[in-house]
C-alpha cells in the first residue's frame, strides 16, 4: 500500500502547500459537527457481538484524470481491472451506488473508506470523494436497499507523508490535534445515520504504526473523550497489532496473504502487486478462488462465541495489489459470489466440521532428518521462532537460531487442524527428543482454553517446564498438558518450546490426544 500512497501525494497539488510550521485545528469541513447523543440514529444498528463482515474500500480511482488507472511513466498502474473504466470515479455518485450495490450482494455489512485526508484540506482528493459517497447511499437507503454502513479507515501513513513534509509528533499538542482532527474531519462528512456502529459508537480502524514520533499514552481514552465532546458518543478503536496499548479490538494488516486471528479477523483471495513500480515482486497466488475458501472455511471451523464477531475482506477494491473482490475483467465476479456464500455461514453461526488426512488419527509427528519429516506437526520458521537444520551432537535437529525481537530462543509446533483445533478443553501428551546447551529447563507455552492464563486470551499458557538432566547431551522429555485451546493464536502456532538461554534443538516430536481429565470429587 505504501509506495501507492507516496504517489497519490506526490501527484496531488496539495503536496506542495505545506501546512504552517504552528499548525492549528480549524473547524471540521462537514456538517454532522457538533452533534449530540440524540443526533447518533444510524439506519441499521447490529447488537454487539453480533457477526459483521466489512471490508477496505479504496475511492481513489478517477477514468477522467486516469488517477491509479495510470502512472506517471504512461503504463498500465493496475494489477487487475475493471469490467468497464468508463465513468469508474470516486468523484461519481453513480459509481459509489453501483459497488455499493454490489457490496451488499456479497454479504457485507459495512465498508472503512481508505482515507487520506489532511487537517485542514477539505480540498485535497480524499475530502471531495465523501460527498458523493453520500449521495450515493443515500439514494440506495431512499429506495429501500439497505446499503453498506460506514467506518473509517484512517491510514496512517499520513503521520509521516502529508502536506508538511515531516512526520507527526504524537508526543505535542500540535501532533495530537492532527491525530484527532483527522478522525473528526471524516465523521463531520459522514453523516450519523450512515456510521457502523460497535458499544454505541463509530468504527474506526487503525492501520500501522511506524510513520509517527513520538508517544501518546492513554492514546485511546483521549480519543475518545474528545470525539465524545463533539459527537456524543464513543469510538470503537481497532488497531492494528503494531500499536501499543489497550485499544476496543485488534486486528493484523495483511488478511489477503493468508487469515490473520485476533479479535478481528482479516483475509482475502491473493496477492500481486506486479503492476506496483519499486517493489519487490511478491505474489500470493488466488488458485482460482481455491485460496479464499480455504481462508473462509478455516475461520468458520471456530466455534462462536471464541470465532471473532467482526470480520474484514481484504479488500474491495484494490487493484494495484491486486487483492479486490469486487467485479474485474480477470475474475468477473465470481469472489463476490464465494463472499456471499461464506458471510452467509458467518452471519448464521455455522460451524464446518473438520476435515483432513489426521481427522481419525491417535497421534501426530515430526522427525528431523536430511528432510524435515512432517506428519501432522510443522515447525514454522518465523518471526521469532526462526531455526535451522543442522546435526546437533550427533543428530539431525531443528536448531534454534537467535531473533531480533529479543533474548529468547524459541521452537512452534503448528499442530494440523484437522487432529485438533479450537477445543474447549483439550488434553495433549507431547514428547519429544530436546537438547539444549545454556539453560537448564526449556519453557513450554500453549494456546490455552482458559482467557485469563497469559496475554491474548491464554494465547500463551504455560505448562510445567521440561528440566535438562545434562546441558549439551539429548534427552527425550514427556509434557502433559490439560486445557489447550490450540486454535493457532501462538503466534499462528498452537505451542512452542523456550530457552531463556542459549539455543534448544528437536531430533522428533510426538503428540497424541489424552482422555479428559476425570472430574474431581466433591
Amino acid at each position: 500500500m505504501l509506495s501507492r500512497i507516496v504517489a497519490s501525494f506526490l501527484a496531488s497539488i496539495s503536496i506542495a502547500l505545506a501546512q504552517p510550521a504552528g499548525f492549528k485545528l480549524g473547524p471540521p469541513p462537514g456538517r454532522s459537527f457538533p452533534i449530540a447523543a440524540g443526533d447518533v440514529r444510524p439506519s441499521r444498528v447490529f447488537p454487539d457481538g453480533a457477526p459483521i463482515a466489512g471490508t477496505y474500500f479504496f475511492y481513489w480511482y478517477d477514468d477522467v484524470s486516469e488517477a491509479h488507472f495510470i502512472d506517471g511513466d504512461g503504463t498500465d498502474a493496475l494489477t487487475d481491472h475493471p469490467t468497464r473504466r468508463e465513468g469508474y470515479s470516486y468523484l461519481r455518485p453513480a459509481w459509489w451506488e453501483s459497488e455499493m450495490r454490489e457490496v451488499r450482494a456479497a454479504g457485507i455489512d459495512f465498508i472503512l473508506p481508505v482515507y487520506w485526508g489532511v487537517p485542514g484540506r477539505p480540498d485535497e482528493w480524499s475530502f471531495r470523494g465523501l460527498p458523493p459517497l453520500v449521495e450515493a447511499w443515500d439514494r440506495l437507503e431512499a429506495a429501500g436497499e439497505k446499503p453498506p454502513m460506514v467506518g473509517l479507515f484512517y491510514d496512517t501513513s499520513t503521520l509521516q507523508y502529508n502536506a508538511t513534509g515531516a512526520r507527526i509528533d504524537l508526543g505535542t499538542e500540535r501532533g495530537r490535534d492532527w491525530f484527532y482532527g483527522t478522525i473528526r474531519d471524516f465523521f463531520s462528512m459522514i453523516p450519523p445515520r450512515m456510521w457502523i456502529i460497535r458499544r454505541g459508537g463509530p468504527i474506526v480502524f487503525l492501520y500501522g504504526a511506524g510513520f509517527h514520533t513520538g508517544e501518546w499514552p492513554g492514546m485511546y481514552d483521549a480519543l475518545r473523550e474528545r470525539f465524545a465532546r463533539d459527537f456524543g458518543c464513543r469510538p470503537y478503536f481497532v488497531k492494528e497489532i503494531s500499536w501499543p496499548g489497550e485499544a476496543d479490538a485488534t486486528y493484523a494488516w495483511g488478511g489477503a496473504l493468508g487469515l490473520k486471528l485476533f479479535s478481528v479477523a482479516a483475509l482475502g483471495p491473493g496477492y500481486d502487486h506486479s503492476a506496483v513500480p519499486g517493489r519487490t515482486p511478491l505474489v500470493v497466488p488466488r488458485e482460482d478462488g481455491a485460496f479464499y475458501r480455504r481462508n473462509w472455511e478455516r475461520l468458520l471451523t471456530y466455534r462462536p462465541p471464541r470465532r471473532p464477531s467482526i470480520v474484514m475482506v481484504e479488500t474491495w477494491n484494490e487493484l494495484h495489489e491486486g487483492t479486490e473482490i469486487a467485479e474485474t475483467k480477470e475474475y468477473g465476479r465470481a469472489y463476490i459470489e464465494m463472499t456471499a456464500k461464506y458471510t452467509a455461514l458467518f452471519h448464521k453461526g455455522v460451524v464446518l466440521p473438520r476435515s483432513g488426512p489426521y481427522a481419525k488419527a491417535e497421534s501426530v509427528e515430526l522427525r528431523a532428518g536430511e528432510k524435515t519429516h512432517e506428519a501432522g506437526i510443522r515447525a514454522p520458521n518465523r518471526g521469532d521462532g526462526l531455526w535451522e537444520a543442522a546435526t546437533v551432537a550427533g543428530r539431525r535437529a531443528i536448531l534454534s537460531k537467535p531473533n531480533p525481537h529479543h533474548g529468547n530462543e524459541f521452537l512452534y509446533l503448528d499442530i494440523d487442524e484437522s487432529f485438533l483445533f479450537d477445543e474447549v478443553d483439550a488434553s495433549i501428551e507431547v514428547e519429544a527428543d530436546l537438547w539444549a546447551d545454556e539453560t537448564d529447563a526449556i519453557a513450554v507455552e500453549f494456546d490455552g482454553a482458559d482467557p485469563k492464563a497469559s496475554v491474548r486470551e491464554g494465547a500463551f499458557q504455560a505448562a510445567k517446564p521440561i528440566a535438562v538432566p545434562a546441558r549439551g547431551s539429548w534427552f527425550r522429555a514427556k509434557v502433559e498438558i490439560r486445557g489447550a485451546r490450540l486454535a493457532n493464536r501462538s503466534n499462528d502456532a498452537d505451542l512452542r518450546f523456550g530457552a531463556a538461554q542459549g539455543h534448544i534443538a528437536i531430533a522428533s516430536v510426538s503428540i497424541r490426544k489424552l482422555a479428559p481429565a476425570a472430574p474431581a470429587k466433591p
